[in-house]
């Protein structure tokens, strides 16, 4: 969809432009601090300057996780998943329908993780880490946060489909 077709940007728009923006500084920012505890295995592992930490390894680990849901919502939101073009060259509403279809397996696997997430966070809800202590709840609910995100940005995206697929747009 171009910039002229796209409708003007209302109250939903803004809320998930925003949203996707917080999203890429968090992973930005997921990114960055990843580097201190992997930094500091390497540097403890390979010479004596400092102690073995070991709760950096368990921290790099769930910093990893996070990382990799954010950017999975981030990637939803910019269509940037996987795709191989199977189909001739469509008219433009051949092209919205199809993207429709490979939508909804996308929202099939949100609805996924939505439940599923929910399980898995309640099942660490009264659970801790061994190494840093930290309640695993927080890493768990990344899963069901992910599954929500990508409902949110997808929901967006079919509404856009849906305009091109009906003749709604401006061209």
């Amino acid at each position: 969809m171009s910039l002229s077709d796209a409708p003007p940007p209302g109250p939903w728009r803004r809320f998930t432009l925003a949203y996707a923006r917080l999203l890429t500084a968090l992973l930005a920012l997921s990114v960055a601090i990843l580097v201190i505890p992997v930094t500091l295995q390497m540097v403890s592992r390979y010479t004596n300057l400092i102690p073995a930490y070991i709760w950096t390894e368990e921290m790099a680990r769930f910093l990893f996780i996070w990382m990799i849901m954010i950017g999975a919502m981030v990637g939803v939101r910019e269509s940037a998943h996987f795709e191989v073009d199977v189909w001739p060259t469509l008219p433009r509403r051949g092209e919205a329908a199809v993207r429709i279809v490979a939508r909804l397996g996308v929202l099939a696997m949100a609805l996924v993780f939505v439940v599923g997430g929910i399980e898995f966070t309640r099942f660490a809800w009264y659970r801790t880490s061994e190494l840093a202590d930290l309640e695993l709840w927080l890493i768990h609910i990344a899963w069901p946060v992910a599954g929500v995100t990508w409902i949110v940005f997808l929901g967006e995206q079919f509404a856009d489909e849906v305009r091109i697929l009906f003749g709604m747009t401006g061209s």
